[in-house]
Parts: C-alpha cells; structure tokens; sequence
C-alpha cells in the first residue's frame, strides 16, 4: 500500500523481526565490526558506534489470492541512534533515503509521529471519539470540536501547571489527560467565577431539570396506569 500511494513511512524495528542485513550505509574506520551477512539484533549488543544506518531484507505476506498465500521479501533501511543513557539504540525502520534524511532526522521524526499517536489515543480514550451514539452529521461535529476545544484548554493547563510545578515534577500526557477528565467540573466552576457568570442557585437547577419536559404528556407510568385501569375495573 506504501508503494502503491507513493507513500514514507518509520517506525520502530520490532525485535521479533530481527532482519538479516544486506549493506552497510556507512563507512567506518579503525576495527568496526562488519554488520553485513548478519542479523541485526544478534550483533547490535556488541556495537558502540553513534550510529547505525544499514540496508535490511524484510520477509512478509502478501495478500492471499485465489485461496493461496505467498511470502516475499523487500529491502528497507534500518537505522539506530545510541541511548547513551540506557546504553542501548533505538532502531527504526524506514524507506526514506539516506541522501535526504539523517539518523538523527528520522529519530526526530518518530518522536514527532509519536506525540500525534499520543494524540490520537488521547481523543478517542479521553473524548470518546473512537465511537458515536449517534449518526447525524451535526452532532458529530459538535462532538468532534467540543473534544478539540477541551484537548486545547487541557494543554493550555498543563502549560500553566509545569509553569508553577517544580522542575522536579513529571507530567505524563495521558495521566495528564485523565485528571483534567476527573476535574473538568470543579475547573469550570472555578472558570465560570473567574470570568462573573454566576450559576443559578443548585435548587432551582434541580427543579427545572427534574420536572417533565412537557407538561401535557404523561409520563410512561401514567400511560400505564390509563391502560390498565379499564381492564382492572371489568
């Protein structure tokens, strides 16, 4: 499908795949170890280099035709970038040339890739917009922008909160997220206050929300009660 749509993709090699590489991308002198012939994860434990930048051979499935199915094999560029820190290297994946884009570029593209997958959980876990109880179109999208205008006022706080946090403090996005969830009626009360709209007092709310919507219908219990009434007196 990447192909087909003339499409870039990188992603983060999985170790299960664990590819045999076919080039070495990159010259590098004194003792290096060769890495060509070899499976990319056997010998990536013994290398100290800042980076890898090989060429690997894929095996995959192709789509089932005709009640059989084919494996076939296709050639991509693997890349590593040491974690000096944990003293190992994040490998990606990829087809973009080697001519256009540095190691350190595609890691910056994955980390960017990554905060929107982030993102996207986010909006469908937080906001629900991975499904609707609903099928008209401009419910939906009044779904869709109050979740983004939400998404907006959260990062905003979030802003405001590190702003105010010590250094020390951590915010995970998603941990994030659910306590803006958990608070976000308590947030605009104090927001309402903030900006002089006074809500009307809570027993008249609870009055005017529990009463019948429309004085002349009955309610499901009172149907009933008309129904069964003849019945019970014959």
């Amino acid at each position: 499908m990447i192909d087909e749509n003339d499409g870039y993709f990188v992603s983060r090699l999985k170790r299960s795949s664990n590819p045999v590489v076919t080039d070495e991308l990159r010259e590098w002198r004194g003792r290096a170890i060769p890495l060509e012939g070899k499976k990319i994860f056997d010998v990536v434990d013994d290398l100290c280099r800042k980076y890898i930048d090989v060429e690997v051979e894929i095996e995959f499935d192709r789509r089932e035709y005709a009640g059989t199915q084919s494996r076939d094999t296709k050639r991509f560029r693997v890349v590593g970038v040491r974690n000096e820190d944990a003293d190992d290297y994040h490998l990606y994946i990829t087809n973009l040339s080697r001519e256009e884009f540095l190691p350190e570029d595609l890691a910056t593209i994955y980390r960017c890739r990554w905060e929107v997958e982030l993102l996207f959980r986010e909006l469908k876990t937080q906001y629900r917009l991975d499904e609707f109880d609903t099928t008209k179109k401009h419910v939906v999208e009044i779904l869709l922008y109050a979740a983004l205008l939400s998404l907006v006022v959260s990062r905003e706080l979030l802003s405001l909160v590190i702003e105010h946090a010590d250094d020390a403090l951590v915010f995970p996005p998603e941990r994030w997220a659910a306590t803006f969830r958990s608070h976000a009626q308590l947030i605009l009360y104090r927001l309402s206050g903030y900006l002089g709209y006074s809500p009307p007092p809570l027993l008249d709310r609870l009055i005017a929300d529990a009463q019948k919507i429309h004085k002349q219908r009955p309610v499901l219990q009172e149907q009933l009660a008309t129904a069964i009434k003849p019945a019970a007196e014959a």
